[in-house]
């Protein structure tokens, strides 16, 4: 398995902080973001490659952290240069795969979310059930809601359909930028793209997914903590205790 980690935003709503530097190599307590995901990811044994998909600005910055680790590390540059001319996360990652050449499960997670539980117990989820999976917590705002991917469930916790910023939201699941895509749901990004997917945001990719394939959604067992603007960054600093086992 493969895992491609989402890192080619510009975090502008972090300016001047990531003017010149990319939010997932920000510190929390003693570790960058990256570094809690995916030193965690590692103790499931299940993947064999972190690729970090950056942007052509902060690139240099992602290849001397990785430098700096025992972790089969690459991370592929997508040329651009600035929030304006980001190809967005679903093009991002057909190049990564284009790029590697990659026909592999794949674990695909935003690289700039601060968790306070294992993303191990998505893996064995997704082993359990087979299928591709997202997860979900529940979100009573409406607000916040209408902001978020927005996902309806069955009985038997499978995927039915996802809705993107919905102005009537049809259940109170949030899905979060954590997502397994079996192989053979992987080698239809490039027709789901051609087929008119909005390729922005990485929970499209998903909307697309639950018309042409069976998935599954388990719901989030700890916190997630979306570090939006320098005010949230702070209160992470203060109050993160780490990963849960």
């Amino acid at each position: 398995m493969k895992c491609l980690i989402l890192a080619a935003g510009y975090a502008t709503r972090l300016y001047p902080l990531t003017e010149n530097f990319p939010k997932p190599l920000l510190k929390v307590g003693e570790k960058t973001i990256l570094d809690w995901l995916i030193e965690d990811i590692h103790t499931s044994g299940a993947v064999d490659e972190y690729v970090v998909i950056s942007n052509h600005k902060f690139a240099p910055h992602f290849r001397e952290w990785a430098a700096g680790h025992a972790l089969p590390i690459t991370v592929v540059d997508d040329g651009t240069s600035t929030n304006e001319t980001r190809l967005g996360a679903v093009r991002d990652i057909q190049y990564a795969i284009d790029a590697l050449k990659l026909d592999d499960d794949l674990l695909i997670i935003a690289g700039d979310n601060v968790l306070d539980f294992s993303l191990v117990s998505f893996i064995e989820y997704a082993r359990r059930k087979g299928t591709s999976c997202t997860m979900r917590y529940f979100e009573a705002d409406p607000k916040r809601l209408s902001k978020s991917g927005v996902s309806v469930i069955d009985g038997d916790e499978r995927l039915l359909a996802l809705e993107e910023k919905p102005a009537e939201p049809k259940s109170n699941w949030c899905t979060p930028p954590f997502y397994f895509y079996r192989a053979e749901e992987a080698r239809r990004i490039g027709e789901a793209i051609a087929d008119g997917c909005d390729t922005d945001a990485p929970g499209s990719l998903v909307v697309w997914m639950c018309q042409h394939a069976t998935l599954h959604s388990m719901e989030m067992p700890g916190s997630r903590y979306d570090i939006g603007n320098l005010e949230s960054y702070q209160k992470v600093q203060q109050t993160y205790r780490g990963i849960v086992k």
